[in-house]
């Protein structure tokens, strides 16, 4: 393992900026799954807790700023870097350029899923006035929970095939 470690550190040292383009694709890519994940087991178990007192709660609190905040700044500059990567590693192999192109893809699923299906959800669930009745409150954030579980494997295999692609572009393998 360690041995497997220092390839990636010498990789690093050794990068030109298409490598550390790669690199910084996976770091945003994992920090976003990561941030998707602590939103499903930490925010999204608040947001149902007491419905609909919690859902008012989300409300307030959400009055400044929200998790979209940070959403709609990264997902973006995510699927930019997807796509650089993808375009700059495209001649080095197609199984780097199948990686690169795969987690690029994904991401942008996983991003239109964001806006066909959750924020329609959204808007129910924190900002439409007058609100929602409770069922229709229950309901939407049960359909928010379950789906958010398939953005965030989407999420996940993105980020799977983008640390398959710097690997495969840190062990100089065609």
């Amino acid at each position: 393992m360690l041995a497997e470690n220092s390839r990636f550190y010498i990789c690093l040292q050794s990068a030109d900026m298409k490598n550390i383009l790669a690199f910084v694709f996976l770091v945003v890519s994992s920090g976003l799954l990561l941030t998707n994940i602590y939103n499903t087991l930490v925010d999204v178990k608040s947001w149902g807790s007491d419905i609909p007192q919690s859902i008012i709660s989300a409300r307030e609190y959400f009055r400044v700023v929200n998790p979209g905040n940070f959403f709609r700044v990264f997902a973006p500059i995510n699927q930019v870097l997807g796509l650089l990567t993808l375009i700059l590693f495209w001649r080095r192999s197609p199984q780097v350029r199948l990686y690169f192109g795969l987690a690029f893809l994904l991401f942008v699923i996983a991003d239109a899923l964001t806006f066909a299906y959750f924020y329609p959800r959204n808007a129910i669930l924190f900002l439409n006035t007058p609100m929602a009745d409770t069922e229709t409150l229950r309901k939407t954030w049960a359909e928010w929970c379950s789906m958010n579980w398939v953005r965030t494997l989407i999420a996940a295999a993105g980020v799977a095939f983008a640390c398959m692609g710097v690997g495969r572009v840190c062990r100089g393998k065609q």
